[in-house]
């Protein structure tokens, strides 16, 4: 299994820290809005990177972390006359709605910045005692200088970086790279005691204190979005790897921008579509089979008429599942994959290859071809093993719907319009079937069956 990793700008052959476990750390929400699509896309993708790992046999431990406390949410809730915990708590709440909803695996912790400070705290302490952080009037801040391998993810000098900062308005700070730890907080905001006085945490600490505490200091997979390579998990890889003097993650993954009319889709720009409002026009599996239609690095654009041909191509992985559902009805067979099943291998291969999402999806479209080529003729074995086979790949990019059963009306549609058609009334049996179909059902006659399809939304 290869992945990309952004630190050394290489796709390289994964090796865990601890053989047959992987233990991946993926920056979660800031909680002060509804999370749009381009936010969805880091979280489906990483949550089918989680998949993969589990259906290749490793021992996965998921930790995504909750921004609780934040300048955007202070803003939030002063915009609205609300608390700050009532900003939380909302947004907390539709995020992990949304995510279900998305069909995304919750993480197995998710921690939150405003139940760990004590370990920040910690952290930061011992980064004072180091030399690689001191307190200031404003804060505490981290001696971006004091740490020799600053600006090695994002693959920038130091010097360079000195050259082009702005001049801070913070004249307590040493120099203008330098980023907050404890910021103390104005009248008015939320804070903590701290040894340095009343304030709360910069938002980079956060992330390093809980990875190292649900996970290791040193961990396998550290993710986000390309927009997080600097300043955060540049500044997170200086402070940890400062404070233990360990290398903090072996790889590093980033997923790409989601575009929309050639724009990085953001909340500040304004030009964002929420999942939530998505949902009510598309199922949560097209909007999976859309963000995983690109490989994770390179960019997506995103726009409704982008989204049609996606959801006709699921439709086909909808119907053919609800066929093999109905040819096997009745009959008791396991449902057996080949070792050598060529459809398995090709999709292993593709997701070997830093998960490469659009070639297995291009897999299972092959996969669909065959089965509707081959249909009529196939044995019960074989219709078996194509359906495990479907389910087995939908499963690891999270696009296996649920097969309800066929409403009995329609089954006694089915059989009037089976009576009608053997008494050759075609123009009454045409207009039950239209009937069907007012009531989101396709009915597909063949030799040896009919097949009733619900229709995909």
């Amino acid at each position: 299994m290869k992945v990309h990793n952004t630190m050394t700008g290489k796709t390289e052959e994964f090796v865990p820290v601890t053989p047959g476990e992987v233990k991946m750390y993926v920056c979660g929400p800031t909680v002060y809005n509804y999370f749009h699509i381009g936010n969805a896309r880091i979280f489906v993708v990483f949550d089918t990177i989680r998949k993969y790992f589990e259906y290749s046999g490793y021992k996965v431990k998921f930790v995504q972390n909750i921004t609780d406390i934040e300048d955007k949410i202070i803003n939030k809730a002063a915009a609205e006359s609300i608390t700050w915990q009532d900003v939380v708590k909302k947004y907390t709440d539709a995020y992990f709605e949304d995510t279900q909803a998305l069909k995304v695996k919750k993480p197995d912790v998710s921690p939150r910045a405003t139940e760990e400070i004590e370990g920040m705290i910690k952290m930061i302490s011992i980064l004072i005692e180091k030399g690689n952080a001191y307190a200031s009037k404003n804060g505490v801040y981290f001696s971006v200088a004091s740490f020799n391998g600053y600006g090695k993810l994002s693959h920038r000098n130091i010097d360079d970086l000195q050259e082009g900062a702005r001049v801070d308005v913070d004249e307590e700070k040493k120099s203008p790279l330098d980023f907050a730890l404890w910021k103390f907080s104005k009248p008015g905001e939320p804070f903590w005691e701290s040894p340095w006085g009343k304030g709360r945490p910069g938002w980079h600490i956060e992330c390093s204190v809980m990875s190292s505490k649900y996970l290791a200091e040193t961990f396998d997979i550290h993710g986000g979005g390309a927009d997080l390579v600097f300043p955060h998990h540049e500044n997170e890889i200086a402070q940890s790897e400062a404070c233990t003097g360990k290398e903090f993650a072996k790889y590093w993954m980033h997923g790409g921008y989601m575009n929309i009319k050639g724009e990085k889709m953001s909340k500040s720009k304004g030009n964002f579509v929420m999942v939530r409002d998505l949902l009510k026009d598309f199922s949560a599996e097209v909007i999976r089979m859309f963000i995983l239609s690109a490989h994770y690095r390179g960019p997506l654009d995103f726009s409704y008429e982008n989204m049609e041909p996606v959801k006709k191509g699921y439709s086909e992985y909808y119907y053919t599942l609800q066929r093999l559902n109905q040819r096997l009805e009745g009959i008791n067979i396991n449902e057996q994959i080949k070792p050598d099943n060529k459809f398995i291998a090709e999709f292993k291969s593709s997701m070997d290859e830093d998960f490469n999402t659009s070639k297995a999806q291009a897999v299972i479209y092959n996969c669909l071809a065959e089965i509707k080529s081959k249909l009529p003729n196939m044995t019960d074995a074989d219709a078996a093993e194509y359906d495990a086979v479907l389910r087995l790949m939908g499963g690891v990019l999270g696009i296996v719907p649920e097969i309800k059963p066929v409403d009995p009306q329609v089954i006694d549609l089915v059989k009037q319009i089976g009576v009608l058609r053997s008494e050759k009334k075609y123009e009454e049996a045409d207009l039950l079937k239209k009937k069907a179909a007012e009531t989101g059902y396709i009915l597909e006659f063949t030799k040896a069956r009919t097949y009733i399809i619900r229709e995909l939304k």
